[in-house]
């Protein structure tokens, strides 16, 4: 066995082996607390609760959990409220002293996010929550300075090497002798015995807690008197030690409504329009979190909003408003309640903190730019070879992309519109030989130039096309919507469903762009575009140059709230790598493709040329803009009416003329005084004339004549030429072939009349001819299922019908994600994230995915992930550290219905909610698979994306219908509590690690070599490649960190589900 193979089999020994199911029981959730307060109370996990008066720091916790150590050290001031409250968690340190948080010696601000540890505001209190550890520290902090109580829960049994405070149980005589084994050695520091004195208050007090405390009574009097003994004047002290009984006794007991009455203990004081309640949320409804149902929290000491009010928490005065009272936010800047928001595309309305949204009312349009192609549904791909394309194609027309043979950059495009041919090439345009220097018209078309750089199509039945003509050639298409169903070609179909996209010419959808794009090439069509980049030199010159794409502070930064750089980036970096010699030209192709994408939304970058060394020369006098209209410009257009006007004069970028010139016949700008007459007959110069006859004078541009003779409104007669006959070479693969893919014939030997060669090389009849799919032959009649379709072949054509399609999202690793539309993005937060539901802003659901990335503790990586899925309001299941644990709701137990089933199956755990149809699949690890319904399409929402077929509105922020980055949008899903902040800038391992690359592109390309070549054609690699090579960036965590063999094991599965055994 070669080595790879060996690899290749550990890694499916570790991550993917499968197995007979195993049912799997879970456990109740468990939580212990220990807790200190007052000037010195101790309440330990188990035992008794017992009295320490001391000044000298000691040890609160101690203990090691997964190779994780936890150490927690308290110490008291001279007023009895605790001054030190140090945590150290894997070797962080985190510091309460004195009003402020230190984390490794640098003041913080809530909510505070690290890697291991969430620091956030808990009702009045303050929390740290570990995400290496079932833990978590929570103390309240006086208002003079000092820290009331402290507590510390674990959500799991105390471990065997438990030592501290928490751990003393069972004393029975000197305290002193126990407690000493735990104090830290301080020579300034006391421990001493007390023989407090009887205090009336404390007797009072529990004359009401009698029901509650019953025969330990006598043993809280006596913590009571040593609590209060000398800070009789310190309310802190005294209510806080009052407040816990009465939180121990509960809402139901009578001491729960006297308590603060007898004890003359005042509620705290909330800062703004909040009101303080003793049971609460610990977290308030804001007019971004709106919606606290997933939270299943405890209730808590807390500031909040008035019933029915929420913190509009956009503003620091704490403000309690209605709902619709929200304001919204977009892009950093916030919008009052009512705003409506308008891009060219989609107008958006602020209602109760959410924008509301109209669809996209911007017409679909196919781009390709080098490449790499987007379809008219939104799919984007990269071509294979540097060969001649159809494009896209519907009744009575055909545009072709041909790609020049050395460079991966089109080198003209094929437009024929009925009978009559039109090409496109450098800086020139031609209708058959005759080349347009302006403008063109006949009953079929419309052709201007719109700039220096870009010439428009214009049809009558609604195609459109703007083809860049310089500095390179790119084409965009805007397809007619009465043709939708009738359109086929390397820019899809146009049915707003991206996952028929990859539409053979043949009639079958493939999963691999690569077989998708050459059934659409017009001839033999061989692999050239190299992926990825081969050339060092240029790979670092593209690196670079291509980064301001992501700077946040950069030009392009003001559009990056419109449309993410991600994919743009990615191309910018392809394209420029394999340009060959001028680099320059082809990193301003692949930025200027970005900011185009920009304006087209409305988005104004400014100067973005200079900004990146990307200026463009001028002809003449001419003057570059960003903004050239094309309606009357030339000298041209003032002879007559100007068609150009009639349309959609959306500006553009290129040369054109300062205001108030015109460009005449020689690219120069001038006066229009100076302009040249149009007539029938030719051109005339300004002044007097006599044209047939006729006395004319030719006066800024115009010919006004005394007799109207010749074409009104600037008309011409034109007639269109007849194409020549085309023939079509005679086999069974030509029947699904577009028809101008054999414009010509071709010398060679054919079949007889009414019989094709099939892939054979046979002839048969037209009912016996071959299919082809995945580069596999099928015979007439044989079936072929892909994804949801099951396709027949029939006369060399496949013939599908189309069944409901379950969905599958997945997410493993650092933070790759594929959505149920497989739309495959990064994003790796340390928040707790809404993964799936149908909650979707409504306040009637049924179930919910949550997912949290567990750090590893060496390193900034993910080493697995918690999940928590809620089901119908009945019960939870928490999926984390390799086991699962229940929570059941109030009034609601097991035996009424059988709601989920837990199996393992190999080294997975795998949950089905029957009812719900859906499945969680959960290596134990990073590897998160849910599988839904059919049922769920369009219905659900988060990471996962909303189901619907299209991948292009994945990213949709929550509450909106704004797409936007990953970055963005991950952030907008997380859950409402514990509060966290956003991540505003991902450093992923082959950023930290670049000195790794290499050595992870080398490791990861077992996924494109010989090994997995039998599934290249059924399932495309480059995602997983991708993944594989960021996850294997840690080399040095190389042994501990199953990244690598994760994400090789997720694209074997991908294969297995396509039938193909690796």
């Amino acid at each position: 066995m070669d080595s790879k193979r060996w690899l290749l089999a550990l890694c499916f020994f570790s991550a993917s082996v499968f197995r007979a199911g195993e049912s799997l029981g879970t456990t109740e959730s468990l939580k212990y607390t220990c807790k200190t307060f007052g000037s010195g109370v101790i309440k330990a996990f188990r035992g008794s609760p017992f009295y320490v008066r001391s000044n000298c720091p000691f040890t609160f916790a101690r203990f090691t959990h997964n190779r994780v150590e936890c150490d927690i050290t308290i110490r008291r001031g001279q007023n009895g409220l605790l001054n030190l409250l140090e945590i150290i968690i894997n070797k962080v340190k985190t510091v309460v002293q004195n009003g402020t948080i230190l984390v490794e010696k640098k003041s913080i601000s809530l909510p505070y996010d690290h890697t291991y540890q969430h620091i956030f505001q808990y009702g009045i209190y303050t929390r740290l929550r570990s995400s290496l550890l079932p833990l978590s520290v929570t103390w309240q902090t006086a208002a003079g300075g000092g820290l009331v109580s402290v507590w510390v829960e674990l959500d799991q049994e105390l471990s065997s090497d438990l030592t501290g405070l928490c751990a003393i149980q069972n004393i029975v005589d000197n305290v002193e002798q126990l407690v000493e084994e735990y104090l830290i050695s301080d020579v300034t520091c006391y421990l001493q015995d007390l023989l407090p004195p009887f205090n009336p208050l404390c007797s009072e007090f529990f004359s009401h807690a009698l029901e509650c405390l019953m025969f330990t009574t006598a043993k809280y009097i006596t913590l009571c008197d040593q609590n209060i003994y000398n800070y009789e004047g310190n309310n802190e002290v005294r209510c806080a030690f009052f407040k816990e009984i009465a939180l121990m006794c509960g809402r139901s007991s009578r001491l729960w409504d006297l308590w603060r009455t007898i004890t003359n203990c005042a509620p705290p004081t909330c800062p703004g329009q909040l009101v303080y309640v003793e049971e609460g949320s610990p977290f308030v409804p804001s007019c971004s979190n709106p919606d606290l149902r997933l939270s299943n929290l405890e209730t808590t000491s807390s500031c909040v909003c008035s019933a029915g009010e929420f913190l509009d928490d956009n503003f620091s005065e704490y403000q309690c408003v209605s709902l619709s009272s929200c304001p919204c936010v977009f892009n950093d800047r916030i919008y009052s309640p009512g705003y409506i928001r308008t891009t060219k595309c989609q107008t958006c309305q602020c209602n109760s903190g959410r924008w509301q949204c109209s669809g996209n009312s911007c017409p679909a349009r196919c781009l390709i730019e080098g490449q790499f192609v987007t379809t008219y549904d939104g799919k984007r791909f990269a071509l294979p070879g540097k060969c001649t394309y159809m494009a896209s194609q519907g009744p009575n027309w055909s545009i072709r992309a041909e790609f020049s043979s050395t460079e991966a950059s089109l080198k003209a495009v094929h437009v024929q519109v009925f009978q009559d041919s039109y090409t496109f090439t450098l800086s020139k345009v031609k209708v058959g030989e005759q080349e347009i220097t302006e403008l063109y018209q006949s009953d079929q078309l419309l052709i201007f130039w719109k700039s220096s750089m870009y010439v428009e199509v214009h049809t009558p039945f609604g195609l459109k096309l703007q083809v860049q003509v310089f500095p390179e050639i790119q084409l965009y298409i805007t397809p007619p919507t009465l043709h939708s169903g009738l359109i086929s070609g390397l820019c899809g179909n146009r049915n707003n469903d991206t996952t028929d996209d990859f539409n053979t010419s043949s009639g079958i959808i493939e999963s691999s762009a690569k077989l998708f794009a050459l059934s659409w090439s017009l001839g033999d069509c061989r692999e050239n575009i190299p992926n990825p980049c081969i050339n060092t030199d240029n790979e670092i010159f593209a690196d670079e140059k291509c980064s301001v794409l992501n700077d946040p502070d950069g030009i392009f930064a003001r559009c990056h709230s419109y449309i993410p750089t991600d994919q743009h980036h990615t191309a910018c970096i392809q394209r420029t790598c394999n340009c060959g010699n001028n680099l320059q030209r082809c990193l301003c192709a692949s930025l200027g493709s970005y900011a185009k994408a920009c304006a087209v939304l409305g988005a104004e970058l400014g100067d973005w040329r200079r900004a990146t060394n990307c200026t463009l020369n001028c002809l003449k006098n001419q003057e570059f803009s960003y903004s050239v209209q094309a309606c009357n410009s030339t000298c041209l257009s003032l002879s007559g009416h100007d068609p150009r006007c009639e349309l959609d004069n959306s500006p553009t970028e290129g040369c054109g003329c300062p205001e108030g010139t015109y460009l005449n016949q020689e690219y120069a700008c001038i006066p229009k005084g100076q302009c040249m007459c149009s007539h029938s007959g030719g051109m005339t110069p300004p002044g007097p004339v006599i044209i047939d006859g006729q006395q004319c004078l030719c006066e800024d541009g115009k010919l006004h004549c005394s007799k109207d003779c010749g074409c009104s409104k600037g008309k011409v007669c034109v007639h269109c030429s007849e194409s020549a006959e085309n023939t079509a070479q005679k086999t069974c693969g030509s029947l699904s072939k577009p028809l101008g893919g054999n414009a010509t014939c071709e010398s060679g030997c054919y079949c007889p009349p009414d019989l094709y060669e099939d892939h054979y090389g046979r002839c048969v009849p037209r009912n016996n001819c071959t299919c082809v799919y995945s580069g596999e032959v099928f015979g007439a009649g044989e079936l072929v299922k892909t994804d949801c379709k099951t396709c027949t072949c029939v006369q060399g054509q496949w013939s599908c019908e189309s069944k409901a399609c379950s969905g599958k999202c997945q997410v493993y690793g650092n933070g790759h994600y594929q959505t149920f539309d497989s739309k495959w993005y990064r994003f790796d937060g340390h928040c707790q994230y809404r993964l799936v539901e149908d909650y979707c802003g409504n306040i009637n659901g049924s179930f919910s995915v949550r997912v949290e990335s567990v750090p590893c503790c060496d390193e900034a990586l993910t080493c697995s992930r918690t999940i928590v899925l809620d089901v119908e309001n009945k019960v939870s299941l928490t999926l984390s550290d390799m086991k699962v644990t229940r929570q059941l709701q109030s009034g609601w137990t097991l035996e009424q219905e059988p709601l989920y089933t837990i199996h393992t199956v190999g080294l997975y755990i795998i949950v089905s909610v029957p009812s719900k149809g859906l499945t969680l699949i959960w290596d134990k690890h990073t590897r998160i698979t849910i599988e839904l319904h059919p049922y769920w399409r369009n219905k659900v929402c988060g990471l996962c994306g909303n189901f619907d077929s299209s991948e292009m509105n994945d990213l949709q922020i929550s509450g909106s219908a704004v797409v936007t980055s990953p970055l963005a949008f991950g952030n907008s899903w997380k859950t409402t509590t514990p509060p966290c902040s956003d991540v505003t800038m991902e450093i992923f391992p082959c950023e930290r690690n670049s000195y790794c690359s290499a050595w992870a592109q080398r490791r990861c390309m077992i996924l494109k070599g010989d090994t997995f070549k039998d599934c290249h054609l059924k399932v495309d690699p480059e995602p997983y490649y991708h993944a594989c090579v960021q996850e294997s960036c840690s080399c040095e965590f190389e042994g501990k960190f199953l990244g690598y063999c994760t994400a090789v094991a997720a694209y074997a599965e991908a294969c297995s589900d396509q039938n193909v055994c690796i």
